[in-house]
């Protein structure tokens, strides 16, 4: 309803500006606000790990909120946080064993498909952040760009808000960031991947690229994919897992059609494919070939949980 009426508001901008301004001051100090809580309870998330003498890295959600200028909103509903793979198991039973904090938390095995960085390398190069109450650890801005390129891509580039993700991590980098670092730590596909989605964040929203490498400003988008972000982009219709959408059959025919054939982008990265000119249909095969076990497992799972309950 307060979005319906802020909608209304600009209809009618000469006649009450004063209700807009309010409303936008409203909604930027309820996000400041909520910023600040979260950034509390994620504190006290790593104060709970830490005495566990787990040491996790905070990525995207929050991180990525850090590069956002004064007066725009990024949300986010989880943390997600990054755990070496020798205490993912021990972090994942701390907390499952206690109710704080106060937030959801995603738990990761390193970085899983998101970056293929060493975490022995990656923990070297984060920062830890003092915040009031406590320090976060984050990602440095180099890697941390590329996890933001990745998570963005293997969404299929279904949410073209989140690509802002990429363009204020590339817009505000710190004055020394090394592009070297970033691109120069992963394979010569995934240096492809980074370059991409920045040239669509410069396609779509605008990014200056000028004082970027000649290597990563001239990067260009292939047509297949630009098809492909356009078609999501008319559309509303989000995958959903099969197994929460059992209940629905209906639901469940639209899902199972949203993946028939698979996203093209999400079917490249998921098989480690290159974003190139070439025919998708391989990649598609390979992720319905990689997901059929995990769905079928998930499916079955809630079916048995369904029939028991």
């Amino acid at each position: 309803m307060k979005t319906l009426r802020l909608c209304y508001s600009f209809l009618f901008v000469t006649v009450i500006p004063e209700q807009i301004s309010q409303e936008i001051v409203d909604e930027l100090r309820w996000h400041k606000l909520s910023m600040r809580r979260f950034e509390l309870a994620i504190a006290e998330a790593f104060e709970l790990f830490r005495a566990c003498e787990i040491e996790p890295i905070l990525i995207k959600g929050w991180a990525a909120a850090r590069n956002y200028p004064e007066g725009r909103t990024r949300f986010f509903g989880d943390v997600d946080l990054a755990f070496s793979a020798s205490q993912f198991e021990k972090a994942v039973e701390r907390l499952s064993m206690t109710q704080a904090p106060s937030i959801s938390i995603d738990p990761h095995r390193e970085f899983r498909h998101l970056d293929t960085l060493p975490w022995e390398i990656a923990i070297t190069r984060s920062k830890v952040i003092n915040v009031e109450g406590g320090s976060i650890r984050v990602l440095c801005p180099e890697d941390h760009l590329r996890v933001l390129c990745v998570h963005w891509l293997n969404d299929g580039g279904a949410y073209k808000d989140r690509l802002w993700d990429i363009y204020y991590a590339v817009a505000n980098r710190p004055p020394d960031f090394d592009w070297e670092l970033c691109l120069g730590s992963v394979s010569e596909t995934r240096r492809r991947w980074i370059v991409t989605a920045i040239a669509i964040a410069r396609k779509y929203l605008s990014l200056d690229v000028g004082d970027l490498p000649a290597g990563v400003s001239g990067a260009a988008i292939p047509s297949w994919m630009v098809r492909c972000l356009e078609k999501e982009w008319r559309t509303d219709r989000r995958l959903i897992p099969l197994e929460a959408c059992l209940h629905d059959p209906k639901l469940l025919a639209q899902q199972i059609l949203k993946r028939t054939p698979p996203n093209p982008i999400e079917a490249t990265i998921e098989v480690e494919g290159e974003f190139d000119d070439g025919w998708r249909l391989p990649y598609q095969i390979g992720s319905i070939r990689k997901r059929m076990g995990p769905s079928f497992r998930g499916v079955r799972t809630a079916l048995i949980r369904k029939i028991r309950n």
